[in-house]
Order: structure tokens, then C-alpha cells, then sequence
């Protein structure tokens, strides 16, 4: 077994078929072929079921599977660390909540931009759940998010907390009255959002039922229908005044157990960190904590 082999069984376990991973790795079915029948003769089971739509895997391929994708990995982090001298260049590709970045990142970014010229940032927005996945999967470099996330292929570092607090109608005086409704309607981003587990988690908790949802894709889209009356949300504090949102909401604090929570970066535990990426924490750290000084 030896990482070409490798390589060639993660191509036809995920593309499903000899041939399709053929093209993929620019190569001739039969030597695609002839790798996976020595793989298989070296293991000494059989790694795939052959069928007229292509493969799938056996219960030993799919044992092997994980170990193939941690070789991949373990190769382009050797390629990444026998290249980097140091010096912050490359790309580097961040992930973010939407709400982190209209509120935290802006001078973060320009400040990171104007010491490290050589490096070529890219930012994603998605939700939580989104993110971890992409960070997992080596699509990103690192992502700040909800915490805790305690999963145990990612390392943590907490970067500043946020108050959350309930938005609803500029007509409606407190939470009380929210709540002795019964039921609500939510105005949230789309599934996988971390705000929007924390207000289902909160109403649960009260016993109060979500009598409608509505989920839209933009800050300034939930702003709009909470301030319409349609529905109540919940966001950070700090995000009101920096959307124009005062005046067009009202804002009702919550129990402090409810308020409180941690924005997160997170990468994986061990995943090569670079040059541009050391240098990118080390900024966002001191930024981080002069702004909260500040505060």
C-alpha cells in the first residue's frame, strides 16, 4: 500500500465508479483498476462491490476510508510546510458568521491586509454548522464561530462575547409581553444559523411555541420584517446600532444565563497552520482585545 494507492481508492469511492475516477485523476480506467486490485490484494479483502451503476464500498473500504482522507491531508500539510519559510504569503481563506462580520471584522481585515501584502485573504459567510463542516473538510483555513463547538478534530480559541437580545416590533414594551403570548413568530436566517438554535432553544425552554417561521437570508431582510411586525428574532446587541436598526426594532434583554455567548475560531487540531494563518490569529488577538478595551 503506498499513497497513490490511496489516492486512487478516495477518487472511486467518491466519484462511485472506475472510470469516472479515471477522468478525474486523468489516467485509463485500467490502471485505475489494476491500483485498487493490489490495493485490495495487499489488505486481502475486497474493498468495493461492483454493480451495473459502478461501485460502492464494502464495510472494509469503508474502514479504510477515513485513513485515505487523513493521508491526503497529512501529504498537502507536508507540501504547505516544506514550502512556508516563514514569511506570510498565499492565500488564506477565513470563514464567518454574517453577523461577526459586519460587526468585528472590517479592521480586522484592513489591518491584516496592509501588514501582510503578500497574503491574499478571502472571506466566507455561512452559518455555524456550515462553517465547522467547511473547516473539516479543509475548505477553509480557519472560521469564527458559535461556541463552545467541542468537536474533537477541531481546536477552539475563544476572540470576544456578545450580549444577545430579543428584537421585536417598535410598539411592543418588554419581553414579558412576548412571552405571555403563547406562541411567536420567528424571523431567522436560514437552518445551521447558531442565533437561530439559541432563540428555538429559548422559547422551548419557556414552553412557548413557534407558531410560524421566517427565514430570510440577510441581517437587513430580518431587521425589515421584525420591525413589520412579523416576528421577533433574536441577534447581538452590538449589531442594532451598527445595521441602523435603532428605532426600527425594540430590544429586550435576556436572562443572563441566555445572553452571554462565546465567538469562537476555530481550524483543525491537526491541520498545518501557516505562516499567513499564525499571523492572521496574532492580529485578530490583539484586535480583538483592543476593542474590547475600548469598550
Amino acid at each position: 500500500m503506498d499513497t497513490s494507492d490511496l489516492k486512487i481508492f478516495e477518487a472511486v469511492a467518491r466519484t462511485g465508479g472506475m472510470k469516472r475516477a479515471a477522468v478525474e485523476l486523468h489516467t485509463v480506467q485500467s490502471n485505475v483498476t489494476a491500483h485498487i486490485k493490489a490495493l485490495e490484494a495487499d489488505i486481502g479483502c475486497a474493498l468495493f462491490e461492483r454493480h451495473g451503476r459502478g461501485v460502492s464500498l464494502t464495510p472494509a473500504g469503508r474502514r479504510l476510508l477515513p485513513y485515505a482522507d487523513r493521508a491526503a491531508r497529512l501529504l498537502a500539510d507536508a507540501r504547505r510546510a516544506a514550502r512556508d519559510d516563514g514569511a506570510p504569503r498565499g492565500v488564506l481563506a477565513i470563514g464567518s458568521l454574517e453577523t461577526t462580520a459586519a460587526l468585528r471584522l472590517t479592521p480586522l481585515l484592513a489591518q491584516y491586509a496592509t501588514d501582510n501584502p503578500e497574503v491574499d485573504l478571502v472571506l466566507h459567510t455561512a452559518t455555524t454548522r456550515e462553517l465547522i463542516g467547511e473547516v473539516l473538510e479543509q475548505r477553509l483555513d480557519g472560521a469564527f464561530v458559535c461556541g463552545p463547538v467541542a468537536h474533537p478534530a477541531l481546536e477552539e480559541q475563544v476572540m470576544f462575547r456578545e450580549e444577545l437580545v430579543v428584537l421585536a416590533a417598535p410598539h411592543i414594551p418588554s419581553l414579558d409581553t412576548v412571552l405571555k403570548a403563547g406562541e411567536v413568530r420567528t424571523v431567522v436566517l436560514r437552518a445551521g444559523c447558531s442565533y437561530r438554535q439559541m432563540l428555538e432553544a429559548f422559547l422551548a425552554r419557556r414552553g412557548i411555541a413557534v407558531q410560524r417561521q421566517l427565514e430570510f437570508g440577510t441581517l437587513e431582510a430580518i431587521f425589515g420584517c421584525v420591525g413589520a411586525g412579523l416576528g421577533i428574532s433574536l441577534l447581538p446587541r452590538a449589531l442594532v446600532g451598527k445595521t441602523g436598526g435603532n428605532g426600527r426594532v425594540s430590544v429586550h434583554k435576556l436572562p443572563r444565563a441566555d445572553a452571554v455567548v462565546d465567538t469562537v475560531f476555530i481550524r483543525r487540531r491537526e491541520g498545518f497552520a501557516s505562516s499567513a494563518l499564525r499571523a492572521f490569529l496574532a492580529c485578530a488577538a490583539g484586535g480583538f482585545a483592543t476593542a474590547e478595551a475600548a469598550e
